[in-house]
């Protein structure tokens, strides 16, 4: 290592900073975050940084540097556009023996600021040792999507704790192994979902548990029974919702691991995570989103999810596939909603991954309404959905002033595959309408439309694969789009965007703006509609799932419902 990583306590300690520009305005904000008294010392101070430390505890000096002014000093900060006086700060602090830094001169710091990615009390530092900082820069911000806001929260509430485990806990091992079930299991999901009071609830009953195992392990020398209080929900969904084995009170005493590992699978529930994919563009996800992907146990994902999104789930995780195509649905949704269901009470970690958003076109109401039916807890986390990227992407803005004043978000089909024919509702030339899935019933769609009363010469378009680069555009009118998609043949997944605000296109359009119309369609990324990847082949879904997929389809022949959203 050039250098050696260390973590200054700069509470209430005096830091000197030279300088009053810009340069001390950004190292004075970082070093009054932990807590720094600091001292500026220049002839002109910016009035940010007047702002920034109008504390009392910080002081600002209005002359020009002198040595004297360093003491008591804990670090230094020469932070001055001056090349001789920056070398004069190095050398007195050198002499003084006092930590330097001078601003971007590497062979005259003595400590590096490095990239910080700041979850308090948890902090990462991130340093290039000044060979290139701004990859430092990039690493810190990969790092900021890997690594929840939570766990800050999450470390307090360990320090609220540690010193009861301590007491409770006799062993070393024993309490490693306390918090390695806390920080990976359900405590840390209660804290990454907003439910601090549950998590700190979580965490006294994993304890009192924990304790009551460890004395009642010391009295026999085995783990007890299924009929044992020391066996009850909380300790054995303690032991078991993170995925840890059965080894976990290995160091309190001998134990019966196969009574233990029966315990657990039957009182253990997991959890599903109902996470919007977005698009297809896999820089689109959230940072939530991604987070309960790569902690997931087994993923059940739809056709539009692409390949891409979903290489981002963790590596090891199972990856089924139960999409939904136009007339051909590889599970049925009583089907998938027993999946997730099943899966969770087998404890395992649950994603649903949805293209798009689960709330919009998505059917994630309907899932979380079973879940919610059977006990099993679940989380919904919301993607960018088909219209929002189409139009972006596209160039086309959904609402705008002097073209459209609301949006409509419209389904192409009911259920059981009924067509969607209220045009009567579409007719306002001030609002934009998209279409979900009406590429396969375009005539239709524009022929209803023009006999409702919608003028032939409305702007329509047609995004296909919106946000990947094999997205393409093509725009006509309700009188001349059918005869260009068939000239043109884009494929699904695709959507139509309806509306003045489309004839904006040719002016906005930004993103892949030379692929308008034509593509390779045998680049498209839409699954084929197997039931499970070859990687699941061995891993056939429940026969029971399948019985309840087919009641399903027929069940689904005999519903009608229109499915329409209106924003504005």
């Amino acid at each position: 290592m050039n250098t050696f990583p260390l973590f200054f306590k700069l509470e209430d300690r005096k830091v000197l900073i030279v300088g009053g520009g810009d340069v001390a305005l950004r190292k004075a904000d970082l070093l009054s975050r932990a807590g720094a008294a600091i001292t500026i010392l220049a002839p002109d101070i910016s009035t940010e940084i007047q702002a920034l430390l109008s504390d009392d505890k910080h002081e600002l000096i209005y002359k020009n540097y002198n040595k004297s002014y360093m003491t008591g000093a804990r670090v230094i900060i020469a932070a001055t556009d001056d090349e001789t006086l920056n070398h004069q700060v190095h050398a007195d602090a050198t002499a003084l023996n006092i930590p330097v830094n001078v601003v971007d001169t590497p062979h005259l710091c003595d400590f590096i600021f490095p990239a910080i990615v700041d979850r308090n009390p948890i902090v990462i530092g991130i340093s290039s040792n000044g060979k290139a900082p701004v990859l430092a820069r990039l690493l810190r911000a990969r790092l900021e999507t890997l690594i929840p806001q939570g766990y800050g929260k999450l470390a307090k509430l360990a320090g609220e704790f540690r010193s009861e485990v301590k007491r409770k806990i006799p062993t070393l091992t024993g309490r490693r192994q306390f918090w390695e079930r806390a920080f990976e299991g359900q405590v840390s999901q209660l804290m990454f979902a907003g439910n601090e009071r549950e998590a700190t609830t979580q965490l006294k009953a994993d304890l009192e548990s924990t304790v009551a195992a460890l004395k009642n392990s010391t009295n026999h020398s085995v783990v007890p029974d299924a009929h044992s209080p020391a066996n009850s929900p909380a300790t054995t969904t303690s032991q078991h919702s993170q995925g840890h084995s059965t080894e976990s009170l290995s160091a309190f005493a001998p134990v019966a691991t196969d009574k233990l590992t029966t315990t657990q699978h039957t009182a253990i529930v997991g959890e599903v995570y109902i996470v919007g994919a977005g698009p297809g563009d896999p820089e689109l996800l959230t940072f939530k989103a991604l987070r309960l992907m790569q902690q997931a146990d087994i993923v059940y994902y739809d056709a539009l999810v692409s390949p891409q999104v979903l290489d981002l789930c963790r590596r090891d995780a199972d990856k089924v596939f139960v999409g939904k195509k136009r007339s051909n649905h590889a599970v049925a949704q009583l089907g998938i909603n027993e999946l997730l269901i099943n899966s969770a009470k087998q404890g395992r970690r649950v994603v649903r991954l949805k293209g798009g958003d689960p709330f919009i076109f998505g059917r994630g109401g309907e899932e979380i309404e079973s879940l919610r039916a059977h006990g099993v807890p679940y989380q919904v986390v919301p993607g960018i959905t088909a219209a929002n990227a189409a139009a972006s992407y596209a160039g086309i803005p959904l609402t705008h002033r002097d073209h459209s004043q609301s949006v409509r978000f419209v389904t192409g089909f009911l259920k059981a595959g009924a067509p969607n024919e209220k045009f009567e509702n579409l007719l306002d030339s001030n609002e934009t309408v998209v279409f979900y899935m009406g590429l396969h019933s375009l005539a239709r769609l524009t022929t209803g439309l023009i006999n409702a009363g919608r003028s032939s010469e409305t702007p329509i378009a047609i995004v296909s694969n919106a946000s990947m680069p094999n997205q393409q555009v093509l725009t006509g009118t309700l009188e001349s789009i059918v005869e260009l998609q068939e000239q043109n043949q884009l494929p699904t997944p695709a959507l139509l965007i309806m509306g003045d605000v489309v004839a904006l296109h040719d002016d906005l359009a930004w993103y892949n703006k030379h692929n308008k119309n034509t593509g390779a369609t045998e680049d498209n990324w839409l699954r084929t509609g197997t039931a499970i990847t070859d990687q699941d082949a061995k891993k056939p879904i429940d026969q029971q799932a399948h019985a309840l997929s087919m009641v399903a389809n027929l069940a689904a022949q005999q519903e009608e419902s229109l499915e329409q959203l209106v924003i504005g």
